[in-house]
């Protein structure tokens, strides 16, 4: 399961990787910057159940809520019960015409 620290991090109202970096030194936690970003932008990162409590700490926030998504903005005229994930029931993914060999190239990486 995917962690959403930046979510934790927004009710904290920290906006940067820098700005969490500082938040972590508060409470002892001194990762390098590049593992802060790691987990900013949610890359799977490894982190010792140490380091997740201090995590914790300095976001304020319990483990449960690093795993709570983030709210989607109410689509204009559709009730909340009626919104669907980005991607569900749009148009089929686009299928690269064959190159000059008339062989097909392969879909990119999702």
């Amino acid at each position: 399961m995917k962690w959403n620290l930046r979510w934790a991090a927004a009710k904290r109202d920290i906006w940067r990787p820098t700005q969490l970096q500082v938040a972590f030194r508060e409470v002892g936690f001194t990762p390098s910057l590049s593992k802060v970003a790691a987990l900013w932008s949610g890359k799977p990162v490894t982190v010792r159940l140490e380091d997740l409590d201090l995590i914790c700490a300095a976001l304020q926030c319990t483990v449960a809520d690093l795993m709570e998504a983030e709210p989607v903005a109410a689509a204009e005229g559709r009730p909340e019960s009626e919104q669907r994930a980005v991607g569900d029931g749009g148009p089929a993914r686009p299928i690269p015409r064959p190159g000059n060999g008339g062989t097909r190239r392969p879909l990119p990486p999702n």
